[in-house]
């Protein structure tokens, strides 16, 4: 009798060149895939950000590899909503929200073990329509203080790393603040803020909440509207996440915060403020709208839904 043989299961791995800092570790990565015996597809992000035939034969794979920052695995994840097919975001890029959210170990060999398990957990994604034009983001959209922030720390990134948004945010200490007008679920809101921020996970850098309550996979946003004030303002808020992370406590995380809850919201501004989403600024400015798609994300992790929530 011919000996039957167990063909090699497939990843395909779509890295951005351009993400992160110094020698990759990547090639570990693939190395350790390969000798637990899976064949890895490797293939550049096209430079305009699109997928184009790189995704038509998706459903031959066992898994998909985002290796790059948080807009590379927001782009790709969206790309694959409702696919079925399981997508590890790599933390390649600088900041890696996305993989902190989603509770990943950092080095190549533990990565290479979470796609060998496939084991993964669905969740929402978020759809963004600004400006005539959609996208999708997995984290957070927000319009305001966190936006400049982010703007602020792009010129830094290549020198300070994950530094550069403190950095940035200290730079301005007494952001501005406007009028907004929300539409929530078809309700109307006016509030005063200095940022608005349209929140699926609820973990910002180093795991640290950002607020109660925030889950990725309820089918609806949590709306956070961050009120006028400085920076140093804050620092209660910091401190309470702190005191979350370490398990100091129940924290109250919302002295400077207004939260509401929505699956479908449209953000105006009194005066046009920068737009981000998932750590990625964009020339779009508010308004913008987003709605939830319940459920159209599935990412390779070894944590529980309950991990992903705050």
């Amino acid at each position: 009798m011919t000996a039957q043989t167990t063909p090699p299961r497939r990843a395909l791995l779509i890295f951005n060149p351009k993400s992160g800092n110094g020698q990759s570790p990547l090639p570990r990565f693939i190395t350790a895939l390969g000798e637990k015996g899976w064949q890895v597809d490797a293939e550049e992000l096209p430079p305009k950000g699109g997928f184009g035939p790189l995704l038509d034969h998706k459903e031959r794979y066992q898994a998909v590899i985002a290796a790059g920052g948080d807009g590379t695995v927001s782009s790709l994840a969206y790309a694959l909503r409702g696919s079925g097919v399981p997508l590890l975001a790599y933390p390649a890029g600088t900041a890696n929200l996305i993989a902190q959210n989603l509770k990943l170990p950092e080095g190549p060999e533990e990565l290479a073990q979470v796609v060998d398990d496939l084991c993964s957990v669905q969740v929402d994604l978020g759809e963004l329509t600004v400006a005539g034009q959609t996208r999708g983001f997995v984290l957070l959209a927000g319009a305001g203080a966190d936006a400049t922030m982010i703007q602020g720390a792009e010129k830094l990134k290549d020198r300070l790393g994950v530094l550069a948004y403190v950095v940035s945010a200290f730079q301005q200490l007494s952001p501005r603040a406007t009028t907004f007008e929300l539409m929530l679920d078809g309700e109307s809101k006016t509030v005063e803020a200095m940022a608005v921020m349209v929140a699926n996970f609820g973990m910002a850098n180093f795991r640290l909440p950002i607020a109660k309550g925030v889950s990725p996979s309820d089918g609806q946003f949590t709306v956070l509207v961050l009120k006028p004030g400085t920076l140093l303002e804050l620092l209660p808020n910091l401190i309470d996440s702190l005191r979350a992370r370490l398990n100091l406590g129940e924290p109250a995380l919302d002295k400077n915060l207004e939260s509401f809850r929505a699956s479908t919201v449209t953000v105006t501004s009194q005066e046009p403020f920068p737009l981000q989403y998932d750590g990625e600024m964009h020339e779009e400015m508010t308004p913008f709208e987003a709605r939830v798609l319940p459920g159209a994300g599935l990412f390779l992790t070894g944590a529980s839904q309950e991990e992903l929530e705050t």
